[in-house]
């Protein structure tokens, strides 16, 4: 008997047991159709909203609510989308504005993990780095603009410095948080055990730490693209944030838009991959737990 036919059977017996309702099971326990249907409604309230903005947006255009020069219709936004997309511009913007999250991202990141691995391992180092860093850390990455600027200039230097100092905070807090948090027992087991520090630390301490190290790893990057897009409005000549001021002194709200959804859409597929890992990676946790 092939594997189809074996699934043809399976599937009868169970429309024949359930009196010809197909009868769900997950770990031979039957699964209600709420729950298989749930997930698939909740995609779509999602889709509610943006939905019912895009309706607004359409409506507007076609009975001149609001002046095209003020808001284009989608249709108009779509052809900028697509010109821009034709000719090259918007794949040299992204490319650009991508290379200086993942540069400055880069940098945040690993200072703001060595930092907290610092802070949440020595008592000492805690005391001493953690009120500076605290106080710095409520200065916004912008409020750092006019400091920076008359240190490295208005070149990429500076959009470096913004983008890593964005990523460095989350990073370094949920990190010293993660390693803090992680249980006495655990650290009781390496010296059972005879690790030394190291040992301890690699094997014990960070992948217990790791389910609150993404998620400030997660945070780190939505913060990051976010500064990023800011200061390219304030000060560049190229990315998505510079395409959508140029687009404003053009007086092309269409092109202004058109980037916006450029800028969301990556901003949305960063966030959503990792929260997904993240997810995995929680899971991976109360399982071991």
């Amino acid at each position: 008997m092939t594997n189809l036919e074996m699934s043809r059977g399976a599937y009868e017996a169970a429309r024949i047991a359930g009196n010809g309702r197909l009868d769900l099971r997950v770990n031979g326990n039957p699964k209600p159709a709420a729950a298989v249907l749930r997930p698939t409604l909740t995609a779509l309230s999602a889709l509610v909203f943006p939905a019912a903005l895009l309706g607004m947006w359409t409506l507007s255009s076609h009975f001149g609510w609001l002046p095209a020069q003020i808001l284009p219709a989608p249709d108009q936004v779509a052809a900028t989308l697509a010109d821009l997309a034709d000719s090259g511009d918007l794949w040299f913007h992204t490319r650009i504005s991508l290379l200086r999250v993942v540069e400055g991202f880069a940098l945040g990141g690993a200072a703001g993990l060595l930092l907290g691995i610092a802070m949440g391992l020595s008592q000492r180092v805690r005391w001493t780095v953690e009120p500076l860093f605290t106080a710095l850390a409520q200065v916004p990455p912008l409020g750092w603009i006019p400091v920076l600027m008359l240190l490295v200039g208005i070149d990429e230097g500076l959009k470096l410095l913004i983008i890593a100092k964005a990523a460095l905070i989350p990073v370094a807090l949920n990190t010293h948080k993660g390693i803090r948090n992680v249980p006495d027992s655990l650290r009781e087991v390496g010296s059972v055990l005879t690790f030394g520090p190291w040992a301890t630390l690699t094997r014990i301490v960070l992948p217990a730490a790791v389910p609150s190290i993404f998620t400030g790893i997660r945070y780190g990057l939505t913060s990051a693209w976010l500064a990023l897009v800011a200061v390219e409005l304030l000060a560049s000549s190229e990315g998505l944030g510079y395409l959508m001021v140029w687009g404003r002194q053009l007086f092309q709200l269409d092109m202004v838009i058109a980037a916006m959804l450029v800028v969301g859409l990556i901003g949305f597929a960063l966030d959503w991959t990792l929260s997904w890992v993240e997810g995995r990676l929680q899971r991976w946790e109360l399982a071991g737990s």
